[in-house]
């Protein structure tokens, strides 16, 4: 996710500052919730959503927070039933990009 937080940070410097301090400061920080299982809701939301510029980055980390490529392929399976095929085809083929990268 690097690239995109560089850009963010040329364009909108102060946005970046945000998003690092409190997007994935304090948010992804709180001991509520793991990071794994932040990364398990963000990419069921991001996938729901169809905001597919930010999944390569959410799938990058959802791997590096724990999570299985199974169980990320069991998540799309189950988003699919209540997002839609087409939203979580889309969200497979990045997957499997991030995937590609490990």
């Amino acid at each position: 996710m690097t690239a995109p937080r560089d850009a963010m940070g040329e364009v909108a410097p102060h946005l970046r500052k945000i998003t690092d301090e409190l997007v994935f400061g304090e948010i992804w920080e709180r001991p509520q919730l793991s990071k794994r299982d932040r990364s398990l809701i963000t990419v069921a939301v991001l996938t729901a959503l169809y905001r597919t510029g930010q999944l390569p980055g959410h799938f990058r980390r959802a791997l590096d927070n724990g999570l299985s490529k199974e169980e990320i392929g069991e998540l799309l399976t189950h988003v699919a039933f209540y997002a839609g095929w087409p939203t979580v085809a889309q969200a497979v083929r990045i997957a499997q990009e991030a995937f590609d990268e490990e």
